[in-house]
C-alpha cells in the first residue's frame, strides 16, 4: 500500500549538518544519508519501508534471528518510538525551547511497549503515521528553525541534524530487517 508523496515540490533544501551540530555518536546515522534533500530522503524511506513490509505476516513479525534479539515487530516499534522522540526534540528546539531534554533508554521502551502483542499490520500503520507526522513537522519549518540548536541527552544538537539522525536511524534498522529478518 503506497501512499502519495507528502513532500511538496517547493521543499526547502536545508543542507547537511556540520559535525559540531550533533554528538559524535550520531555520525554513525548521519553518514548513512546521501545528499542534501532530507525531506525527499525521509519521504523516499517511507516508500522503501512499505515495500519491505508489504505482505508480511504476524509470524514474520515475531521472528528473532537470535534468542536475545528483538523481534522484527520490536525493531519496527523501536524505529517508531525513536522517531517520535527525535521529532519531539526537533519540535521543541525548532520552537526555541531551550530547556534541556533528557535521554531515553531504548531497551526499556521496547520492553514496555505493545509490540509483542500487536499484529504486525498495526505496527506498520503506526510507522506510516509517525513518518507522515515527522514529514509534516519538518516540511513546515522555516530556515531559522532548521538551524536552531538545543540540548538533548546532554549534547547540543541542531534541528537539521535531528532530521538526518531520524533518517539514518531508520535506514540502519531497515538494513538490519533486510539482512537478518526478511531474507528473501
Amino acid at each position: 500500500m503506497l501512499e502519495p508523496s507528502v513532500v511538496t515540490p517547493a521543499a526547502v533544501n536545508v543542507g547537511r549538518p556540520e559535525p559540531g551540530e550533533y554528538a559524535p555518536y550520531y555520525e554513525r546515522y548521519i553518514s548513512l544519508i546521501d545528499g542534501n534533500d532530507i525531506l525527499g530522503t525521509l519521504d523516499s524511506q517511507r516508500r522503501q519501508m512499505m515495500l519491505l513490509l508489504s505482505g508480511r505476516d504476524d509470524a514474520e513479525g515475531e521472528f528473532r534471528y537470535a534468542p536475545e534479539k528483538w523481534s522484527a515487530s520490536e525493531v519496527l516499534g523501536h524505529v517508531c518510538d525513536t522517531e517520535r522522540i527525535f521529532a519531539y526534540r526537533a519540535l521543541r528546539i525548532a520552537r526555541g525551547d531551550q530547556t534541556p531534554i533528557e535521554g531515553f533508554e531504548q531497551d526499556d521502551y521496547v520492553r514496555n511497549g505493545p509490540f509483542g502483542r500487536l499484529p504486525l499490520s498495526e505496527i506498520i500503520e503506526d510507522y506510516i503515521a509517525v513518518r507522515r507526522a515527522t514529514l509534516t513537522l519538518f516540511r513546515n519549518l522555516d530556515e531559522a528553525a532548521w538551524m536552531r540548536r538545543g540540548v538533548a541527552n546532554k549534547n547540543e544538537v541542531s534541528v537539521r541534524a535531528i532530521a538526518y539522525v531520524v533518517a539514518g536511524h531508520e535506514l540502519h534498522h531497515r538494513r538490519i530487517l533486510e539482512e537478518k529478518y526478511f531474507i528473501r
